[in-house]
């Protein structure tokens, strides 16, 4: 395990441009280049409130009221899993905003430089990024030596369970300070490990440098549990939490972040308790029209976009679509 550090750098950019496996290299490049300051016309959307960005009547961008994850317009990726055999294929690009989006965004002096850059960005985005961290996606590591991406565990195994609770300091193996001023150096027995809320931290966080609380209060920043984020994280509620399994799942965009009451992830058969204890990102529909999403489970010891013991789908009677609550975008 690597030495305990207190300072995290960015990745390189050669390294940025690493995609773990077949996931998510081709159509790269997502737009052709334009001038910075590009005039963009802007069109009011609801269910939910929100501003699609448009270059000659098409729409490039969406941007949602109360969030910073914005939805770009590229070329057609596939996203895959070793062992896995669905198979998600799509052109949105999920990228984080520097300031969180209102209806009036539109006149401030950062949105169209911004989305100008974003459009020719090749770096990888929030879905490629969720991708390397599954079964056989390689290492990187940054200009300090620190591995930063490849294949994460989900804890320390103890009896026939594994233990919840690893964050990013733990996959890290370093110390990592939080945006309430806590600061907490991963455990030599969580190095490499992520639980479901840590993986979306680590992604969100580390990766893209949103803020990330390190309590379960609400805050400017992401809370730590999975339940925490489901009640009261920042951005935009697309599906409220009313105690039953959702049927309208028309607001859901990949890069959402959707809410889970497995009780359980073993165990098929669980009775609900209605405490949110899982959360997952949306990849979007796989090569059989089904809504799949992404998320580290106990049950294969890590990230997966697959079917092992309860299929990534919120469609059909398994485990997580019939305990699927609620979705929020960051």
């Amino acid at each position: 395990m690597p030495a305990s550090r207190a300072v995290v750098r960015r990745p390189s950019r050669r390294a940025l441009l690493g995609l773990a496996g077949a996931s998510a290299l081709a159509g790269a490049a997502v737009l052709p280049a334009i001038g910075l300051g590009t005039r963009y016309q802007w069109v009011r959307r609801s269910g939910p409130d929100r501003t699609d960005a448009l270059l000659d009547g098409v729409v490039v961008a969406t941007f949602t009221d109360g969030a910073r994850t914005v939805a770009l317009k590229g070329r057609a990726r596939t996203f895959t899993e070793p062992g896995v055999t669905a198979v998600v294929r799509h052109s949105t690009w999920v990228r984080l905003a520097p300031y969180t989006w209102t209806q009036s965004s539109t006149s401030s002096s950062w949105v169209g430089s911004w989305l100008d850059r974003q459009r020719i960005n090749l770096g990888p985005d929030l879905l490629a990024m969720a991708m390397q961290y599954v079964a056989g996606a390689s290492d990187a590591t940054d200009d300090s030596g620190l591995r930063y991406r490849g294949n994460a565990s989900y804890g320390p195994l103890t009896l026939d369970d594994r233990i919840e609770g690893s964050d990013v300091e733990d996959y890290l193996g370093t110390s990592w300070t939080y945006v309430d001023g806590v600061t907490r150096t991963g455990g030599s027995d969580r190095y490499g490990a992520v639980d479901c809320s840590g993986y979306v931290r680590l992604l969100l966080g580390r990766r893209l440098g949103y803020p990330l609380l390190s309590s379960y209060k609400a805050g400017p920043g992401l809370p730590r549990r999975s339940r925490d984020m489901a009640a009261f994280a920042p951005g935009a509620l697309l599906i409220p939490d009313t105690g039953v399994r959702p049927t309208d799942l028309r607001a859901l965009a990949p890069g959402d972040l959707l809410f889970f009451d497995t009780d359980n992830d073993t165990d098929t058969t669980a009775e609900f308790d209605g405490i949110i204890n899982h959360v997952a990102i949306y990849l979007g529909l796989d090569d059989s029209g089904r809504r799949r999403f992404v998320s580290s489970r106990k049950s294969i010891d890590g990230p997966t976009m697959g079917d092992y013991k309860g299929a990534s789908l919120l469609d059909g009677t398994g485990l997580y679509a019939r305990g699927f609550r609620s979705a929020r975008r960051i």
